[in-house]
C-alpha cells in the first residue's frame, strides 16, 4: 500500500474542514459539504484524478458559501502537499485539456513550491448553480494553489453553459493534478536543478 497520504483538519470560527487524501488510490470518495454543487465538484477531483478522498466540511453557509469553499480548497491543497512529502521522484508538472459538450478548459499545474494562480475563466457575477455562486470556482482553485504551494493556471477555451464550464474546470484540474503527483520511475530524487521544491 502507498504511504502517499495526507490528512489535515482546520477549524476556525467560520468553518470546520477535515480532508484525507491518498494520491495512489482508485477514486474512492466520501465527500460531505453543506453545498451540494461543491460536493459534486470535489467528487469529480477524486473520481477523475483517481484519488481516494474523504472530506467533512461545515461552515457558515447561512451567510454564503465563500468561507466553506475557500477553506476546503486550502485544506485540500495542504493535504496534497502533506501527501507529497519531500516531492522526490514526482513528475511535478501536469496539464490537461478536456471537453464537456460545447465547453473546453485547459489546466496547467506545477508543484514546484511557488504559489501562483491564474484564472482565465470569465463567469457572470451573481450566477448560481444550485445554491452555489459560480464565482466561487475561482476562490476554490486560488485557495488550493496557496495550500499546496503550487502554480496553477486554468483557462476557458470554449463554452457557454455555466454548469459545463465549471464542471470541466474541476475535471481538467483533476487530470492535471493526477499527472503532476504521479511518480516518475526514471527520476532520481527531487525534480529541480535547485535540489529543492520548497520555495
Amino acid at each position: 500500500m502507498s504511504d502517499r497520504t495526507g490528512s489535515v483538519t482546520r477549524t476556525t470560527k467560520e468553518t470546520s474542514i477535515a480532508v484525507s487524501i491518498g494520491l495512489d488510490g482508485s477514486g474512492v470518495l466520501d465527500v460531505e459539504t453543506p453545498l451540494p454543487f461543491l460536493t459534486h465538484m470535489v467528487e469529480q477531483i477524486a473520481k477523475h484524478g483517481l484519488f481516494d478522498l474523504r472530506v467533512r466540511a461545515t461552515g457558515d453557509v447561512a451567510i454564503d458559501g465563500h468561507h466553506t469553499t475557500e477553506d476546503l480548497g486550502f485544506v485540500l491543497g495542504q493535504s496534497v502537499a502533506q501527501a507529497l512529502g519531500d516531492k522526490a521522484k514526482i513528475a511535478r508538472y501536469g496539464w490537461s485539456t478536456l471537453p464537456m459538450d460545447e465547453a473546453r478548459v485547459s489546466c496547467a499545474l506545477d508543484l514546484g513550491g511557488r504559489p501562483f494562480f491564474v484564472w482565465q475563466v470569465p463567469l457572470p457575477h451573481g450566477a448560481k448553480l444550485g445554491t452555489w455562486d459560480v464565482e466561487l470556482a475561482e476562490v476554490f482553485f486560488e485557495a488550493f494553489a496557496r495550500g499546496a504551494a503550487c502554480n496553477l493556471h486554468v483557462t476557458l477555451e470554449a463554452g457557454s453553459n455555466l454548469h459545463h464550464i465549471v464542471e470541466i474546470s474541476f475535471k481538467s484540474f483533476a487530470k492535471a493534478l493526477m499527472l503532476a503527483t504521479r511518480l516518475e520511475p526514471r527520476a532520481g530524487g527531487i525534480p529541480s536543478t535547485k535540489g529543492t521544491l520548497s520555495d
